[in-house]
């Protein structure tokens, strides 16, 4: 699908790459009915929780260093200002760097949403510039000014003359999309509308463009990228406004999930010939391994790679094929985003651990390229399949899915999620760092924790014991799918 940059708004997920927040059944049918373009979500009539995409979206904004985000909304809009707020000042801190980047919320009243508030819009813009001199300032709508049609367009045009940094339209309505992940996609398009530059002449770069989530492992991929004389430009997390204004001019673009770094991935490739790497993901070995020979052959460096990889199995191999015999024939359920839900299938059963089902928070059907993600053509691929659903953080799907299986251990990227599981009774591994199975060593690190987590059941056990949960016995008995119809 061809990025329109003309435009300060872009398409939901939904209308764009057919993505989808409701569906039973198995992994294989999924798969196969996405390759094919016959795959239909399924709509709820009763749904327990989600998140809004403007979190997704300003969350990221705010993590560059010396940005302003307007929050064009009522203040409850801007709750979201104090985790952004408070992970870009933790993440600043850890880097040893300095970020004055400010989130302003406009305060949205009865009289504005009624008689509109362009006016009072354009003066915050002014004053923030004026006030806080940052290197760039991010204008998001609300659902409140959604719906009222407010123009933020044409104030950020008019102000935009008076301003001698980039400010930026960012179309953050709550409902326009239900699959929060959107967000992700509408803080891309504002980078590459407004922030990327064309590639100067005569630079040549060794630069690799990293789409992650708070840069944890840092230190340890520069040093892995080191190996090939590369140099990783992490986004967005402490990134500054000069340096993303460069990203055309690297040598590729990778991502830590497919489902955060595909947009901008597949738009710097369409507008400025950035290959965008498209392999699974850095997670486990098989992941690890796909994914540098893939920047080998792009970047014309396989022969540094491969003698890489050579060193790092003769290290860890022999030690993670070790803890796998402790490892085989354990089952689990997984529920995360899809970026994750289907790479850590991968991995799991690498160790030998059954995945007896996986819950994705949402599913997309096909990236930009039209291609079904990288993740799923693997596990069909390798004849890999599991029951599935796509359940949209709907925790009640979750226990049920874990009363009926009691598998050995439940996954999630989510705190709450894992807390219901513990509460059931089930050990829960809660993968927090995105960069907690990167490569060989996280690896072993990560089956490590699957073992003391089952060899260790004295917790769950108790609070199992003294916990009551909402969830009566005729829920227990129902199949998954009670509440999903066929969507009109």
């Amino acid at each position: 699908m061809s990025i329109n940059l003309t435009s300060s708004n872009i398409a939901t997920r939904e209308n764009r790459i057919g993505s989808i927040t409701g569906y039973v059944g198995t992994l294989k049918d999924l798969a196969t009915k996405s390759e094919c373009g016959t795959l239909k979500g399924c709509s709820r009539c009763f749904s327990q929780s989600s998140t809004c995409l403007s979190m997704c979206g300003l969350s990221q904004l705010a993590a560059i260093r010396n940005v302003a985000i307007i929050h064009h909304g009522p203040a409850g809009c801007s709750v979201t200002s104090a985790n952004a707020y408070y992970m870009s000042k933790v993440m600043a801190k850890k880097r040893n760097v300095t970020s004055n980047t400010v989130y302003v919320g406009t305060d949205m009243n009865e009289k504005d949403t009624i008689f509109g508030s362009t006016e009072k819009l354009r003066n915050i813009i002014l004053t923030v510039n004026d006030r806080y001199k940052p290197d760039a300032i991010f204008v998001s709508s609300s659902c409140a000014t959604g719906i009222i049609g407010e123009d933020i367009d044409s104030i950020v045009d008019e102000v935009s003359y008076e301003i001698d940094v980039p400010v930026v339209a960012v179309h953050c309505e709550g409902f326009k999309s239900r699959i929060w992940a959107t967000g992700f996609d509408i803080s891309d398009h504002a980078i590459m509308q407004k922030i990327v530059k064309p590639p100067r002449e005569g630079i040549k770069s060794n630069k690799i463009n990293f789409k992650n989530f708070f840069e944890s492992a840092r230190t340890e991929i520069i040093d892995i990228f080191k190996n090939f004389d590369l140099e990783p430009v992490f986004l967005y997390c402490n990134s500054t406004i000069e340096e993303l204004s460069h990203l055309s001019e690297s040598l590729a673009t990778t991502c830590i999930c497919g489902t955060l770094g595909n947009y901008i991935g597949n738009a710097l490739e369409e507008k400025y010939n950035v290959p965008y790497i498209r392999s699974i993901n850095q997670c486990g070995i098989t992941g690890f391994e796909t994914w540098l020979r893939e920047i080998g052959r792009i970047t014309d460096r396989t022969e540094l790679v491969e003698r890489y990889i050579s060193e790092q199995r003769a290290i860890y191999i022999p030690q993670i094929e070790e803890v796998k015999k402790e490892l085989n024939g354990l089952t689990a359920v997984l529920g995360m985003g899809p970026g994750y839900t289907f790479e850590v299938s991968r991995v799991l059963n690498e160790l030998g651990i059954k995945v007896v089902w996986a819950l994705a928070w949402h599913y997309d059907k096909k990236y930009e390229n039209g291609d079904v993600p990288p993740s799923m053509k693997y596990l069909l691929d390798n004849d890999i399949d599991f029951e599935t659903s796509v359940a949209d953080q709907q925790n009640y799907e979750v226990m049920n899915v874990l009363n009926r299986y009691k598998p050995d251990m439940y996954l999630s990227r989510h705190p709450g999620s894992t807390v219901w599981a513990i509460k059931n009774g089930t050990p829960a591994v809660y993968v927090a760092d995105e960069y907690m199975i990167f490569g060989y060593k996280h690896t072993l690190e990560f089956a490590r924790t699957i073992l003391d987590t089952i060899r260790n059941r004295s917790f769950e056990e108790n609070l199992a014991k003294r916990s009551k949960l909402p969830y009566t016995d005729w829920w227990y008995t129902q199949q998954v799918d009670t509440f999903l119809e066929e969507a009109k």
